[in-house]
């Protein structure tokens, strides 16, 4: 008898956890768990959780009807330069993109100044004779004579990845394509990316840098996936396999294997997929979404239920929170902002009796001193066990048995003697210290996209995320918050409710006055089609919904406006349309638009999706109540360290599931689940 498949399930691989969730049928998560994560062998930690998980449930594997993955691996090999040897190839004369970059300082006065670390040295920089025009015209054809130098290069240099960037592919990629092809016909073993299909716009220093981040974590992207893939299967799993991707969607374990640089902050992006359906559900309208996990913090913008979005960001930064200091990134992005700040991070003090926590993180080998796992150095975790927040028999199920006196050993030699304080006043130190960093960080956030966080609605989740909600949003001067269900596993919930979706952003220039609307839409339906057949390669459904959009600004100008299009085929009337748009966007972020200024549109994008699947919508609230007591019954109480006073209380120990739609509770509080 063929298994019913009424399950779903969600795997997101952090630096510290994975979480893994099953979901069923209905929207209703039928079991989770964090375990730490694996780094010698990923895949180790999430089949050993999953098996657990099903005996617990009494599920079976073949009820499975899919599974969708998220990880850090991609990041984390961009970080940690763990990528393979690449070479790059541009067009003759443009060898030195990526040493001139912008022509800028991140910090002009910092004579001492870090440049961000190059993925290519200019001695595995290659060039080959072609030139092509902005419009796509071909000036001078590909020399195809020089494709034997290219490759006698690459043989020489060792590099076993390849990213091709010749000047205007976005308006044409014939060339790129005639060197791909020509060097795997020579060297069929080597992994080659194209920026005419990694990243097909405008602006050669950041596409060339996507492409070759591209072509940097390729052989292991796809290596990791495909043994994944091979691994879970051999368990009797079989179901599609899908990616979560930096935009809060879905694709198939080929496109990620092709493009695995929109894997990058991927993780993060499910949790934001989730805060915005909550925030639908809730009709809020406003909100702030707070991730926080073991090792990093992520803050996002929602408004109208959609995460605030972005083209464009920067990876491994020389310096913390200052544009340009990284590797430039143009891929379809959830604009977020995010804090080298979790439960894993290591507080410390310097040689000037500064305190200091973070960016580095214990992760979760050896993880927190409270771990018991070897780790010596104190951590924002360990903060939060020393002031009572944690019970160190319960922690994470009661998989983690909390050493107290590790937690104890470990705050006082790394803060309270340096500081001559206290065990509770180094631990109160290092939770204010983080707090206020995040604080900090969601209120910078909002100022920069011109956004006020006193009327928005905090949702928080994340492993971390709950446990400080409060005494953030109190600094943030945010007045109210949302935990929901399972917030330790948000991310991989967020997954679930992801739709499958692909976008492309393309370069394709025009003045609004002098438009040409046979030629855009026709360029327009192109890419809707293109996106098409990717999403199609994942999903059944012929009801595809399509968003476009379009890159405007004032003639001149070297930074666009997003604005949606009415249509995805437009007519006369939507050109005067478009300008007012545009006009209104520019006047909301600027304060005031140019009268009589050309307007230009560089790129448009379009998003392909499945849409919302109303069959997994989470119920409505049961407002009977959900447990046998109530909160008034909770008499168990523990002692902790009030954020405000300072002062040791007496705080309630209230389990989530006994309270009811009304409840109200008189703190100090501690609500578990």
């Amino acid at each position: 008898m063929k298994c019913k498949k009424n399950l779903r399930l969600a795997v997101d691989i952090g630096g510290t956890f994975t979480d893994i969730v099953l979901m069923n049928d209905e929207g209703v998560v039928v079991s989770s768990t964090k375990i730490p994560t694996t780094h010698s062998d990923p895949s180790m930690g999430v089949l050993g959780g999953l098996k657990r998980m099903l005996n617990e449930t009494g599920s079976s594997i073949q009820q499975i009807g899919l599974f969708i993955h998220g990880t850090t691996l991609a990041t984390n090999a961009l970080i940690e330069k763990r990528g393979a040897k690449v070479a790059s190839i541009t067009t003759e004369g443009f060898r030195d993109i990526l040493e001139i970059a912008y022509e800028r300082r991140y910090d002009q006065y910092d004579v001492m100044i870090d440049k961000p670390d190059l993925l290519v040295p200019r001695s595995r920089c290659f060039t080959v004779p072609e030139r092509i025009s902005w419009e796509g015209e071909v000036i001078a054809p590909l020399d195809n004579n020089s494709i034997t130098s290219l490759v006698n290069q690459i043989d020489a240099c060792g590099a076993s990845a390849i990213a091709i960037c010749l000047l205007h592919a976005y308006a044409n990629g014939k060339h790129e394509q005639a060197v791909r092809e020509s060097l795997l016909q020579r060297r069929p073993q080597l992994s080659i990316s194209v920026s005419s299909e990694v990243s097909p716009e405008a602006r050669e220093f950041d596409r060339l840098c996507t492409t070759i981040a591209n072509a940097y974590i390729q052989p292991l992207m796809s290596t990791y996936l495909t043994n994944l893939a091979s691994e879970v299967k051999s368990t009797g799993l079989d179901c599609p396999i899908l990616m979560i991707t930096a935009s809060g969607g879905m694709t198939t374990i080929e496109t990620a294997a092709r493009l695995p640089i929109r894997l990058v902050e991927s993780g993060p992006a499910g949790g934001a997929v989730l805060a915005a359906r909550i925030a639908e559900q809730c009709s809020a309208e406003s909100v702030l979404s707070f991730d926080m996990g073991g090792t990093t913090a992520k803050l996002c913008l929602i408004d109208n239920y959609r995460p605030q979005q972005a083209r464009h960001f920067e990876i491994a930064r020389a310096a913390r929170f200052i544009k340009g200091s990284g590797m430039p990134v143009r891929i379809p992005v959830l604009e977020m902002i995010e804090i080298g700040a979790g439960g894993g991070s290591i507080a410390q003090v310097d040689t000037l009796g500064r305190l200091h926590v973070g960016p580095k993180s214990a992760g979760s080998e050896p993880g927190p001193a409270a771990y018991g796992n070897g780790g010596q150095r104190a951590t924002v975790s360990d903060a939060d066990l020393a002031l009572g927040y944690l019970d160190p028999d319960t922690f994470a199920d009661g998989l983690i048995k909390l050493d107290v006196a590790a937690n104890q050993k470990a705050l006082q030699e790394d803060i309270a003697n340096p500081l001559s304080l206290s065990v509770q006043q180094a631990a109160s130190g290092v939770s204010n210290m983080v707090n206020e960093n995040m604080a900090n960080a969601a209120r910078m956030h909002a100022v920069e996209s011109g956004k006020d966080l006193g009327d928005r609605l905090m949702i928080a989740f994340g492993g971390t995320g709950p446990l400080h909600a409060t005494r953030i949003a109190r600094r943030a001067g945010v007045k109210r918050i949302l935990v929901p269900p399972n917030p330790g596993v948000g991310s991989a919930v967020g997954f679930l409710f992801a739709p499958i979706s692909f976008e492309i952003v393309k370069s394709h220039y025009t003045l609004l006055k002098n438009i040409n609307l046979t030629d855009i839409n026709a360029f327009l339906a192109e890419l809707i089609n293109d996106a098409a057949a990717v999403v199609k390669t994942a999903t059944r459904e012929t009801e595809l919904e399509h968003h476009c959009v379009a890159f405007m600004r004032y003639q001149g100008q070297g930074h666009e406006i997003e604005i949606t299009l009415p249509a995805t085929q437009l007519n006369n009337s939507h050109v005067n349309t478009l300008e007012a748009l545009f006009d209104a966007e520019y006047q909301r972020q600027y304060s005031r638009p140019v009268p009589g200024m050309s307007i230009e549109i560089l790129n448009w994008g379009v998003s392909v999706s499945t849409g919302k699947d109303d069959a997994h919508r989470r119920n409505e609230p049961d407002t009977s109540h959900a447990g046998k007591s109530s909160a008034g019954d909770a008499v168990i109480t523990r002692k902790i360290i009030c954020d405000k006073t300072g002062e040791e209380v007496h705080a309630q120990i209230i389990q989530r599931d006994a309270l009811k739609i009304g409840d109200e509770i008189t703190g100090p509080a501690l609500i578990t689940e």
